[in-house]
């Protein structure tokens, strides 16, 4: 992968690598999920995946293969659709690339008091202010977690923001999808 930093850690190059997979897709697209699975495990498990997963050097600094799942059915809420999920065991983490807008801190003392979701959600749209950002969040078993935010007016791959705790709600609703 071509702008993934080799020093970035494996779960970091994963979301990276799903947020690349996103960009040339375009905008105005639907929330994608992704399983992560341990590259060397599914070269062992699937040999015949070999070449489709790249050479054995540049994926063991990967760990982690992403595997885009079924579509998520639309109508639903995110959060609803998100507690109907149970991985297998040989998932070792899982991701979530979702668009969204957002407004910056210095708008949150405009929004009125007395909207419900649905108000809410077309007073953000109407903003002058608002931004249009693509996350990608992801986490692992064992509580790793990791995102990627991208803004469509810095659409661009050096211009991706990473960080553990950029989207925690989002990354407590995957990690709920670990829990038995």
């Amino acid at each position: 992968m071509s702008n993934t930093p080799m020093a970035a850690s494996p779960l970091t190059r994963a979301v990276l690598e799903i947020d690349e997979y996103a960009s040339g897709l375009g905008w105005d697209q639907p929330a994608r999920l992704f399983a992560l699975v341990d590259t060397a495990r599914l070269r062992a498990e699937q040999p015949s995946l070999a070449g489709r997963l790249g050479p054995d050097g540049e994926q063991e600094t990967t760990a982690f293969t992403p595997i885009e799942q079924d579509e998520i059915p639309r109508g639903k809420p995110l959060d609803e659709f998100l507690g109907t999920i149970a991985w297998p065991d040989a998932v070792a983490g899982c991701a979530l690339t979702v668009e969204r807008l957002m407004l910056p801190p210095s708008a949150e003392a405009q929004v009125p008091e007395d909207l419900d979701e649905a108000a809410l959600t077309k007073w953000v749209a109407r903003h002058p202010e608002r931004q249009e950002v693509r996350m990608t969040v992801a986490v692992l078993r064992d509580g790793a977690r990791e995102s990627a935010l991208r803004l469509r007016s810095k659409d661009s791959p050096t211009e991706v923001l990473t960080g553990s705790d950029l989207v925690p709600g989002l990354a407590e609703a995957l990690q709920a999808t670990f829990e038995e």
